[in-house]
């Protein structure tokens, strides 16, 4: 073949050859910021302290933590759902307010898929905590003084739409009983207010309160999930104590919509990783974090399930403040 046609067919793979590069460019090639929609000290953001610092490690790069907390998660969840999505900025969702909020709040500035879900690492079922001289002894006694006395007992959720709330709206549906709601930006703050005495009840995951049980600062009346949990194994059922009602809230990891798939697939094999970790696997037993993985096929089914299920049940009982 002449050398002036193999030159001319190989200009054209010469050609392409460096934009493919420029398409799959390293990564990562800075620190990463990872969002947390709600105050620090709350269940998510410790979970995602430590999970940061294994990954960190795991990935070769800084993972800066990131706090944004307001508006029930909507601040925090806007600013990831807006990012550049190159992989260099992450986050941490939390069921059910990435969907309740949309659904609530027309104006909202996210959507569902907004985010392209990474992993799911923690899940946590919900629990109502009381101080220790407080009167109540299990659920059946808090709902007949709720009886007697409709809207005076408060209780304090991280926010409208938020696990901890739609529980208690649940609560209220079964029972008939009425409760007075406090909303406050996220977990760490309910549990001040627990603590204080500044509400009746906090309400709030178990993962966030059983310190506090462990060390007789807090009281839990039961936990919200379909059997107990292995973490405080003598902490009865709400079903135990015959009220079917069974809630939580996922807390798992997500990209900006549009991340590349190989980004997308590296991060959430390096969660994974470090899930399995010892370093990882001591801090969340310390920290007495409910884990559950989930890859991001996986997670983004069970996250458009859950959004299915909210948006029928707004239609039939829209919850507000």
């Amino acid at each position: 073949m002449p050398r002036r046609r193999i030159l001319l067919l190989a200009a054209p793979a010469l050609l392409v050859a460096p934009r493919a590069r420029a398409q799959t460019p390293a990564w990562p090639e800075r620190p990463i910021s990872m969002i947390v929609a709600y105050p620090a000290g709350g269940g998510t953001d410790v979970a995602a302290r430590l999970l940061a610092k294994v990954m960190e490690r795991l990935l070769g790069t800084s993972i800066v933590i990131v706090n944004r907390p307001g508006a029930g998660g909507e601040i925090g969840f806007t600013e990831l759902a807006r990012a550049r999505p190159d992989g260099h900025v992450i986050g941490f969702i939390n069921t059910p307010t990435i969907m309740t909020i949309p659904i609530e709040r027309p104006n909202a500035r996210f959507r569902l898929d907004d985010f392209a879900p990474i992993a799911n690492v923690v899940d946590d079922p919900g629990c109502i905590w009381v101080r220790p001289a407080s009167p109540f002894r299990g659920v059946a006694d808090l709902v007949a003084e709720a009886k007697r006395r409709p809207g005076t007992i408060s209780y304090g959720t991280s926010g409208v739409g938020s696990d901890d709330h739609l529980a208690m709206l649940h609560l209220e549906r079964l029972t008939g009983a009425k409760f007075l709601h406090i909303p406050f930006a996220g977990g760490a703050p309910v549990r001040t207010a627990a603590l204080s005495g500044q509400i009746d009840l906090g309400v709030a995951n178990v993962g966030e309160g059983v310190a506090d049980a462990r060390q007789g600062l807090l009281r839990a009346l039961g936990v919200m999930a379909p059997q107990r949990w292995e973490g405080a194994p003598d902490l009865p059922t709400f079903r135990e104590q015959g009220f079917d009602l069974v809630d939580g809230s996922m807390r798992g990891l997500a990209a900006p919509a549009g991340v590349p798939r190989e980004i997308l697939q590296r991060l959430a094999g390096v969660t994974r990783q470090a899930l399995g970790d010892p370093e990882f696997v001591a801090g969340a037993t310390q920290l007495l974090l409910p884990l559950r993985y989930l890859d991001p096929d996986a997670y983004r089914a069970e996250l458009r399930r859950m959004d299915e299920g909210f948006k029928a049940l707004w239609a039939q009982h829209p919850w507000r403040d």
